[in-house]
């Protein structure tokens, strides 16, 4: 059996998943102008993405006779990810997705070394593999931002 701060983590990265994929999903319609189109693009291939890290969180608290929190329990803090005023904003957005996946991966690391401590190598399978996309996700977005910080 997996530790409480296990199951703590596990409910606050599944939190932050379906945030992200609502933000993301957001920005995508928000966003607006020609050079919009490549970062549009790619947060609609990431909802998809985080979805799936949602449902793998999910399951995996299920797996631990614990339930992931409900609309209820939910509390936002993606206050950088938010839409921007001015839709051709694309700057702030490429901003707000690298700080929300520093945090994501932070949280990894985190979960990563509390199943460690707790003995449960499925969590930390599952962590580090989550880690890994947060990570891609990270590089790409930090090529957007070196690009969009040159203009």
């Amino acid at each position: 059996m997996s530790s409480e701060r296990v199951v703590d983590l596990l409910r606050t990265a599944y939190a932050d998943e379906i945030e992200t994929v609502m933000n993301y999903q957001t920005n995508a319609i928000v966003l607006d102008g020609v050079r919009a189109e490549e970062i549009k693009e790619s947060l609609k291939q990431d909802v998809q993405e985080e979805l799936g890290h949602a449902e793998q969180l999910g399951q995996r608290l299920k797996q631990l006779d614990a339930r992931p929190p409900g609309s209820v329990e939910f509390t936002a803090r993606q206050e950088s990810l938010q839409p921007p005023e001015d839709s051709t904003d694309v700057l702030a957005v490429i901003d707000g997705v690298l700080d929300a996946e520093e945090d994501a991966i932070a949280t990894y690391r985190d979960l990563i070394d509390a199943a460690e401590a707790a003995d449960d190598p499925v969590t930390e399978d599952l962590a580090v593999t989550l880690l890994s996309d947060e990570e891609a996700h990270r590089t790409e977005f930090r090529g957007f931002q070196k690009e969009y910080r040159r203009e």
